[in-house]
């Protein structure tokens, strides 16, 4: 199976969740930040994985990226997608060929804030040609900042070694 790997990461959470997906999703993958990534997906993709984080209760845009800038430089921290996010990637990106698709995103644990962005993304994808083989699924950070509950690169693992490729008919 071959798979590719997207994500879109301020602070560095979304991007260690991807790194443990595709750890589980094993060989032939490649993960890519969203700024690489191509803008289009052919047949040489059985399984596409989209990650992101939840800004503003779904995906980001440049105002809560440039918020997310201000915060990071404030904190010292380190600010990793400077380009555009996976809201403007999905509306470039062309899926030519049947995929698998699996989606997920960070969000803060305290409080339980609502809004996806994996549902978000899920919900730009609709009238390609993708195949949800998984529902969405969330990981929790303890803030904007971070870092991830304890235990949530063991579940995003996890989750990569479950999700099933898209087998195409002949």
């Amino acid at each position: 199976m071959r798979s590719l790997v997207v994500y879109e990461s301020m602070f560095g959470n979304t991007r260690a969740v991807a790194e443990a997906v595709a750890e589980g999703l094993g060989d032939d993958v490649r993960i890519v930040e969203v700024g690489d990534a191509p803008t289009e997906v052919g047949a040489d993709v059985d399984l596409l994985v989209i990650g992101a984080p939840t800004h503003a209760f779904g995906l980001s845009r440049p105002s809560t990226r440039d918020d997310a800038a201000q915060r990071a430089h404030k904190a010292g921290t380190r600010f990793l997608s400077r380009s555009d996010g996976v809201r403007e990637w999905l509306e470039r990106v062309r899926v030519t060929a049947p995929v698998g698709l699996a989606v997920f995103d960070t969000k803060v644990d305290k409080p339980r804030l609502p809004g996806s962005a994996a549902k978000k993304v899920a919900k730009q994808l609709r009238g390609a040609p993708v195949e949800p083989v998984a529902a969405p699924r969330h990981f929790l950070v303890a803030d904007a900042l971070g870092p991830l509950i304890d235990g949530e690169l063991d579940r995003a693992r996890e989750w990569g070694s479950r999700l099933p490729g898209r087998v195409r008919a002949s």
